[in-house]
């Protein structure tokens, strides 16, 4: 029996709920629902225009509704009167195949009827910056080398620790808070778990993150790459695949040099293979390409790949293996779609599974200084638009997402690649004005 959203409400004292979703460019969008209303809203959804968001569709487009999931409510911490709801999309009775949360939804789907279950973890990196967006929030924090600075972490206590507070209250398991390589980054962890519920905390993680910031006079950024001089931020993904109970890692072989079975190393195979036509997704941004082919920073290193590698314990590849039974995938940036990133990376990996991909050798070299030693290893994209043609030909992901999430995200990305080319930098005016 499906939770009566109405009964919590009274239970918990709700009075509003935020029936969410999000469109392709990763934005969330809500209806604030007194609860009064919330038992229509849980039978029939709450209604929104599609050609308002990022959702591919016209004016002339039917209504579409937002079916609220009760599984993914999260009361909000600093305002409990008001809870939080992810939601499906559905139009003319029927699911919007090109809304991000179904689509990953579809991939799980995909993986159960083969008794395969994925479960992740994610490394969200921030800014905390000047409400104007122009610095850092901290003009005290100018170390060459910040991370894990002691005192710059204690000086931003009162919104780091708020939001682990909030984290704990929620039941997330937050394990460790840190400044991060950059000045004014931050990044805070918590449990993994199926890739639905991390990606329904991750949204709202980013949510609350702004919220938060903005109650103490900053602004919360997850951009990929805010400051040219300082390290990106990331949005390291975790992963593994256990039963269907969830109870047995089918990625874990404790005889193997690097503790994965052989369904661990196709997947990996199936990331590898389509690892140029996901950064679409995993870096769905023109200042996506600023970070993942990034000179080196103020730090010393970007942290970030520009090849299509995968190693042990070694930070300065696409994929490194921390861990026995799982493995890390380092491309993902802060904009990354938290329903897409999972749902393609799942049908990468099921992909590999189905083909028997191989990834190869692990290449144990620092790849920011010996990456001239690594021969035939593809390279990342160069900028958004080769990203948008790649996953544009990939056969694998139309495939596996459908046509409409496919045709429908590279329609909506080649606008926003246009927006840009339209915009003249003052690069151009200082480089071409003369020439």
């Amino acid at each position: 029996m499906a939770k009566q959203l109405q009964t919590i409400a009274k239970e918990k004292g709700i009075k509003y709920f935020l029936v969410s979703f999000v469109d392709l460019f990763g934005n969330l969008r809500a209806k604030l629902v007194p609860a009064s209303a919330i038992n229509g809203m849980q039978k029939d959804g709450a209604g929104f225009a599609g050609f308002a968001a990022w959702l591919d569709m016209s004016p002339a487009d039917s209504d579409m509704f937002g079916i609220p999931d009760p599984e993914s409510l999260i009361q909000l911490p600093w305002q409990p009167d008001v809870a939080w709801l992810a939601s499906d999309l559905r139009m003319d009775g029927k699911p919007v195949e090109a809304s991000p949360r179904v689509a990953l939804k579809r991939q799980i789907a995909k993986a159960e009827a083969q008794g395969l279950y994925m479960k992740t973890g994610v490394e969200c990196e921030y800014h905390l910056i000047t409400e104007d967006g122009s610095e850092i929030s901290d003009p005290r924090d100018t170390q060459a080398k910040p991370c894990y600075d002691q005192s710059a972490l204690m000086r931003r206590y009162d919104v780091v620790s708020e939001i682990c507070d909030y984290m704990l209250q929620l039941g997330w398991g937050p394990y460790q808070n840190d400044h991060e390589d950059a000045n004014g980054q931050f990044e805070m962890n918590w449990d993994y778990d199926d890739a639905l519920k991390t990606a329904d905390r991750h949204v709202f993680f980013k949510f609350m993150v702004k919220s938060v910031a903005e109650k103490h006079g900053f602004r919360a950024t997850f951009m990929p790459k805010p400051f040219m001089h300082l390290t990106g931020n990331g949005c390291h993904t975790h992963v593994s695949v256990w039963n269907k109970t969830g109870r047995k890692n089918l990625f874990l072989d404790t005889k193997d040099e690097n503790g994965l079975s052989e369904l661990a190393y196709k997947f990996l195979g199936g990331i590898m293979h389509n690892a140029t036509a996901l950064c679409a997704f995993y870096n769905p941004t023109v200042n996506s390409y600023k970070r993942i082919n990034a000179p080196r920073t103020h730090s010393g290193a970007t942290w970030a790949p520009n090849t299509v590698t995968w190693t042990g314990n070694n930070r300065t590849h696409m994929i490194r293996v921390p861990d026995q039974g799982r493995f890390e995938l380092r491309l993902m940036d802060g904009a990354t779609n938290p329903y897409l990133s999972q749902a393609a990376t799942l049908a990468a990996g099921l992909d590999g599974i189905a083909n028997d991909r191989d990834p190869g050798k692990r290449i144990d070299v620092n790849m920011y200084e010996e990456a001239d030693k690594v021969k035939g290893a593809k390279q990342l994209p160069l900028n958004l638009l080769d990203a948008i043609r790649l996953v544009e030909k990939s056969k694998v992901l139309r495939d596996a997402l459908g046509g409409d999430v496919i045709d429908s995200y590279v329609k909506l990305k080649m606008q926003d690649w246009v927006s840009f080319k339209n915009h003249l930098s003052q690069w151009e005016m200082d480089n071409t004005l003369d020439c």
